[in-house]
């Protein structure tokens, strides 16, 4: 039987045909609502099955990606955030308590006549559980950005949970190459932290165009090179100059500009993956099977998060974002299986329980409110009665106008409102630490919290109906909803004005409650010629 390497063999470069094919299920994946990478492991396996093999270029790609994925993860390693006990204590502890639980019982089955699952020992099961105790970066990054989420403080408890996972992983790559660091891997290290200024200074001279995201390729790349040469694992050195730079407000701005291409580069991955195995009715059986240690992970989570004084809601929410497997599974598994200390048949596995496990998460996410609202009685037993600091009561005091959302268009709103009422009569909220941080040295008064979270409205004392505006500022339309429903809910009958982008965002806010809107590109540009008009009229 023809092959589709044999129809294709007068073309020497076939990857980008793969490439290509990847992106038309990536394409009909996300018109579904699931993430693109499910698209491209269906892809490879597609390619598998009608015989294609993957080159060089695919190969180079697949590296590139992981690179640039562990360097990006340094740029968001905020030391002081992940040394939150809610944060590495529920990390390190679901890991451990996965992983030796999946261990177990898959010696416990490796005991029957189980294909795949019988030849397992004990060094390989305990790689499957490590592997499988990862939930994805992926995922949650996409939840959180479609949601708005990303600066919430489920959001950030996710991600830093996120990130302390893949520092496990990053060591684990690191132990698997089994190389003696060379004497001079310590001189490196203090070198490149003497020599961080440096660093720094290029940074903030790259500007905010191409020349900042050869920068990161060059960081990313360089710093990979520089530690296999002194035998230290290259994505280690990826992630530590990544580290690096990760105090500098710039970061942020560095890591956006290498999103898309690392997501690029990441498909090479994901499609070598799928290309390199071979699905059977076993292995889809097993990852089927494999589907049960969702809900376990889902358990342990909100038990967890509630033992570290985690709100009922941001439990849920924080959850509901991990309850998958991940890439960096598949990253462990691949290099397990290069090491051949695990068949080509859990690689398999492994990617087609990942496929699945993003396939359950997905309307998880979608209804996260409606599954909150529904389980929330049965949930709140398990609520703890001390509250983390953040979670606390907050003093509405004799504020008149609340400002939610402390960007660029709230922070404007807030200052110039300043300017018009006197001291403490104009607050703001934002659920975005590093904004509420710069309040705090100012006399204004800014809180962190969440506006669409109904627990930050009854956490809002009553100031005797003095509160007569709120503001609602944030830059996701489904925020200010939401926001909008939740501030109506809690019994506020003041005015309720809010942001919007198009007509039809604008009504669905006034259906929910808000009295008016205000539309970003056309009243933008109305001000616009207003307060150029008044220029010219005040120099006449």
């Amino acid at each position: 039987m023809e092959t589709i390497d044999t129809l294709f063999s007068s073309i020497s470069y076939r990857d980008p045909i793969w490439i290509a094919i990847a992106y038309l299920f990536g394409f009909i994946i996300w018109q579904m609502g699931l993430p693109p990478l499910v698209g491209f492991l269906l892809a490879g396996f597609t390619l598998n099955v009608l015989g294609a093999s993957g080159g060089e270029f695919l190969n180079e790609m697949a590296d590139l990606g992981v690179t640039l994925l562990l360097f990006t993860i340094g740029l968001k390693l905020q030391v002081r955030q992940l040394l939150r006990p809610e944060i590495w204590g529920v990390a390190s502890l679901h890991m451990l308590l996965i992983s030796l639980g999946v261990t177990g019982l898959l010696l416990f089955l490796s005991g029957f006549n189980i294909p795949v699952i019988k030849e397992l020992t004990t060094t390989s099961a305990l790689i499957l559980g490590f592997a499988l105790s990862f939930s994805s970066t992926v995922f949650a990054v996409k939840v959180f950005e479609d949601k708005g989420g990303m600066g919430s403080q489920y959001g950030r408890i996710a991600i830093g949970i996120l990130i302390v996972q893949d520092i496990f992983a990053v060591l684990f790559l690191t132990a698997s190459t089994g190389k003696i660091p060379s004497p001079w891997a310590i001189v490196l290290v203090v070198g490149l932290i003497i020599g961080k200024p440096i660093l720094i200074w290029l940074l903030k001279r790259a500007g905010h165009g191409e020349l900042l995201v050869l920068y990161g390729l060059v960081l990313a790349l360089g710093g990979s090179a520089v530690f296999e040469l002194v035998s230290l694992k290259g994505d280690l050195g990826a992630l530590f100059f990544g580290v690096l730079v990760a105090q500098h407000p710039k970061a942020g701005e560095l890591a956006k500009s290498l999103l898309s291409l690392k997501d690029i580069f990441l498909v090479g991955f994901f499609l070598s993956i799928g290309i390199s195995v071979t699905p059977t009715s076993s292995n889809v059986l097993i990852a089927c099977a494999l589907m049960a240690i969702i809900p376990l992970k889902i358990i342990l989570f909100h038990f967890l998060f509630a033992k570290f004084r985690l709100r009922t809601r941001t439990s849920v929410f924080s959850t509901l974002s991990l309850a998958n497997f991940s890439e960096f599974g598949l990253i462990v598994v691949a290099v397990a299986y290069n090491k051949q200390w695990l068949s080509v048949d859990w690689l398999a596995v492994l990617a087609i329980a990942v496929v699945f496990s993003f396939i359950i998460a997905s309307p998880l996410n979608v209804f996260h409110n409606i599954i909150y609202q529904r389980f929330y009685p049965f949930l709140k037993k398990f609520e703890h009665s001390k509250r983390l600091n953040e979670d606390q009561l907050l003093d509405l005091g004799i504020a008149r106008i609340l400002v939610c959302g402390m960007g660029r268009i709230g922070n404007g709103a807030f200052e110039h409102l300043q300017t018009m009422y006197e001291d403490k009569e104009v607050i703001g909220i934002d659920f975005d630490e590093v904004k509420v941080t710069r309040y705090r040295e100012s006399p204004h008064t800014v809180y962190q919290g969440d506006s669409s979270n109904p627990d930050l409205w009854s956490r809002l004392n009553n100031n005797n109906g003095k509160l007569e505006m709120i503001l609602l500022c944030m830059p996701h339309h489904s925020s200010n909803l939401v926001s909008t429903e939740v501030i109506r809910e809690w019994g506020f009958k003041g005015h309720i004005a809010a942001v919007a982008e198009y007509q039809d965002e604008e009504q669905a806010l006034l259906e929910k409650g808000a009295d008016s809107t205000f539309n970003l590109y056309g009243e933008v540009g109305t001000g616009f010629a207003q307060d150029s008009l008044l220029k010219i009229n005040s120099k006449e």
